[in-house]
Formats: structure tokens, sequence, C-alpha cells
């Protein structure tokens, strides 16, 4: 450790005011202000000296004030803010743990700052939620792993949402996030649609989430991920698609109703085609002959379950009478009115069906139901 500073040393400053002399004075003036037994005056000096040393033209200089004084109570909350929004090679020794700084100070930087600074940040002991909640809002993803990876910090549920929604596509911080004491249920939850089957398990197992729980959500992202694909894809492609699926066990009635409900009757049609064993267009056929019998007579061929029906029976009546209207979102209100429709026979099944089928469709509808602005009510 550097000696205490002297009168010898400012003479020496006055004389031969060197970039290695002012380094060295810095480090001495830090000796001092770390010191248990100074007075009020001794600190008002020093903290003086350390003024005018943050504001030297040698970054070398300031980066040596900053290094030296990351850790003193002393250092004046000007200087500390000034040298945290200096360059990186000045600020980060400051960011790792400077208690001086406040959560307004961090919130700014990282606001505002560098992407080097912001994971700096990001690794401190003890963040609070508010630097927490700043980081995910601002913060580039390295940042956003890195305060993941921090147990120590505190981050609230909503962050740790917005964070998975800004990341989606991340594994690198769904491997932090799985890898966290705890989590809450909800954000475990909607974790384990994204993630890797093995960090699946790993949530799973950490955090206390329910297998069934688990793998129902597990389904609902993977015929997701099916209708997004199956939407995009052309006829031949969507049948090889379906037949293996069909062959895997993969294509359920649950599947092929939310395609429906999804506005995909391509895929329904197609499904319908291949669970019957007919062609394509006699499925199409019979899936929208006016009467419905020859829709109930594919259903039976197809061996679809009869609890299921009536619901599927009320979207293809929905799904003939009105189709597209060609308009701004008229995919989402051909949804909602698909949705609406198939709801207002759940009493027609058992109630453990109305439930699994209100919280397999809810998703859809919670969005197909808000018209865009300035559109005509659907």
């Amino acid at each position: 450790m550097a000696a205490a500073l002297t009168l010898e040393d400012v003479n020496r400053l006055l004389a031969e005011p060197s970039a290695d002399m002012r380094m060295e004075l810095a480090e001495k003036v830090a000796t001092n202000l770390s010191g248990q037994s100074l007075t009020r005056g001794e600190i008002a000096l020093a903290q003086d000296i350390v003024r005018l040393l943050a504001k030297d033209v040698e970054a070398e200089v300031r980066a040596s004030v900053a290094k030296a004084l990351r850790d003193c109570p002393h250092l004046p909350h000007d200087v500390a803010l000034r040298l945290a929004n200096d360059v990186d090679g000045v600020a980060l020794p400051l960011l790792t743990g400077s208690i001086v700084l406040t959560d307004e100070d961090l919130v700014e930087i990282v606001r505002n700052g560098s992407a080097r600074k912001q994971e700096t940040i990001a690794g401190r002991e003890n963040l609070t939620e508010i630097v927490s909640d700043a980081l995910v809002t601002h913060a580039a993803e390295s940042a956003v792993v890195t305060l993941m990876g921090n147990h120590s910090a505190r981050i609230n549920e909503r962050s740790f949402d917005h964070a998975i929604t800004r990341f989606a596509g991340s594994e690198r911080l769904h491997g932090a996030m799985v890898a966290r004491p705890t989590l809450p249920t909800a954000v475990s939850e909607r974790l384990v649609t994204l993630v890797s089957a093995e960090l699946q398990k790993q949530l799973v197992r950490m955090h206390d989430l329910p297998p069934g729980i688990a793998a129902t959500i597990i389904q609902q992202s993977r015929e997701h991920a099916i209708i997004r694909l199956s939407m995009g894809a052309t006829d031949a492609e969507l049948a090889r698609m379906i037949a293996q699926m069909h062959s895997s066990g993969r294509l359920t009635p649950t599947l092929m109703l939310r395609a429906l409900c999804s506005g995909d009757v391509a895929f329904f049609e197609a499904a319908m085609a291949v669970k019957g064993d007919v062609p394509v267009a006699n499925a199409q056929i019979l899936i929208h002959e006016p009467s419905q019998r020859g829709l109930a007579a594919l259903y039976r061929k197809a061996a679809m379950p009869d609890h299921l029906y009536e619901t599927i029976r009320t979207a293809i009546e929905v799904v003939n009478e009105t189709g597209f209207d060609g308009n701004p979102r008229d995919l989402e209100r051909f949804r909602a009115r698909v949705i609406g429709r198939v709801l207002t026979v759940t009493d027609a099944i058992d109630s453990a069906d109305a439930d699994y089928l209100v919280d397999k469709l809810g998703d859809i509808l919670a969005t197909a139901a808000q018209p865009e602005r300035g559109a005509p009510p659907a």
C-alpha cells in the first residue's frame, strides 16, 4: 500500500507535475481517505485534491483515482459521478461496487452508458429492483445475462417477464435464468416453453414446477410453433408435415382445433384427410358440405373424439359463414369470431374439457379480441 501523503509529495507535484507523479499522488490520497483516524479537516483536504485529480487531462491519472477509491466511503459523490461517467477505462473499476453511487446514478448510467458499463453494473452485489429493471429495459443482452447470473440481485416478476420478451431467442439468457436459485412460478411456466429439453428438466427440478403443468405448457408451445410454420407452407410441404406428425402420433385433436381457430383451415382440412384416409380434395368437400353430414361422416372415419365434435362443428360453421374480410387485421377478427362462437358451446361438454378448451384458446382470444385502432368492430 502506498504511504500517506506528505508535504514533500506536494512540493514534488509543484516542481514536477508529470502524469506518473500525479498517479502516485492519487494512490496516496486514496490511502489518506481510506484511513480510519482522519480529522474532518484532513478528509476535506484530501477530497479537494481528489476533485482536482478527477479532472486530470490524463486518463491514466483519472483511472488511478477511480481504482484506488472504488471502495472508499469518503469519496465525494460529485467525484464518483464524474468518474463513473468517464471513459470505460476510468469508470469500470468504480462501477464494480462503489457505495457512493446511488440507485438513481446507476439507472442513469445504464440508460446512457456503454455496454461494458451496463455489464459491470449488472454484476454489482445486491442490486435493487430499480436498477435491475433499468438493466432489463435498456441494457444490451450481455448485461441482462450477467444480471440473471447475479444471484444477489433483486429482480421482480415484471422484469423477468420483460427480459424473456426482449430476448426470447437468447439461450444464454434462458440458461442464466434457469440457474437462479428462485424464480416466480409464472416466469418458470413461461420460460419452460422456450428452453431446450435439458434446461426444461433443470427448470422443473430447481423451481418446483409440476411436471404435468410443464408438459402441458411445452405441448402448447410446440402447437403454436407448428401452426406458425404450417401457415407459411405450400400444399406439398403441409401434406408432408402432417403425414409425418400423424405417423409419430403428434397430430392431436387439440392441435387440429387450435389450428382451425387460428384461421389455418388448410391445416385442419389436410389433417382430417390424413386421419380419415381420404384425398384432401374429398376432405374439403365433406368438411364444408352445407348439411354438415359430410363433416360428421369424415369425423367418425377419422376416429376423432366425440366430445369435441360439437366444438369443431361450430368452428367450421363460422368458417363457412364468414371467412376473411380482406381488411387490416382480418385474421385476428376472424379468430375472434371463431373462438367467440366456439366458447358458446362449451356447456355441451363436461366442465373439465370446457376448462381445458378455454385455457387452450385463451391466448388467441386475448389477442384477437383487441380491435385495431380506428378499425370497425368485428
